[in-house]
């Protein structure tokens, strides 16, 4: 038997965000479904390969679509994260941004903004960049001269691919 994925704590925090419909899953299966969901995700394995204890892997592969197009795990995720703000626990410094959904420029997206968030934008960029000069000239006071390079052995052939001999 597979143990249990979840405490109770985080049962009892996650389980008001799952729908229970007239014809839906019996809550004492819920949990175990959803488990289930957590445990093909964590062994990366196959639906198939679901242990029986979580229920039928069809059945727990049904939920997850009907969760996943509900918006249950959106949502889940705003609450976890609303939560761990009202207990002071948000480090911001671990957010990232997936480059694979950022764009170049928000002309490029068709994306209109108004002036005062272009403005506090145009700001924020140019702290950062004064950030980055900072970081810059405290890296450029150590032994070495800014723009210095390490010495090469000449090997007889120039930068321009002509020989020097």
């Amino acid at each position: 038997m597979t143990r249990r994925q979840l405490t109770d704590e985080q049962w009892e925090f996650i389980e008001p965000y799952l729908p229970i419909g007239g014809y839906g899953p019996y809550p004492e299966r819920l949990r175990e479904q959803f488990e289930g969901v957590i445990w093909r995700f964590r062994s990366s394995a196959q639906w198939r390969e679901m242990p029986s204890e979580f229920g039928p892997w069809a059945t727990v592969y049904g939920r997850f679509r009907v969760w996943r197009d509900a918006g249950v795990f959106s949502a889940l995720l705003e609450g976890m994260i609303a939560e761990a703000a009202c207990r002071g626990q948000t480090d911001l410094s671990l957010v990232s941004v997936d480059s694979t959904t950022a764009r170049a420029h928000h002309e490029a997206a068709g994306m209109h903004i108004g002036k005062d968030v272009m403005e506090a934008l145009e700001e924020a960029a140019a702290e950062q960049e004064q950030a980055r000069q900072k970081g810059a000239a405290r890296q450029n006071r150590t032994d070495r001269t800014a723009g210095a390079t390490p010495s090469r052995k000449s090997d007889g052939v120039s930068g321009d691919g002509a020989s020097s001999a």
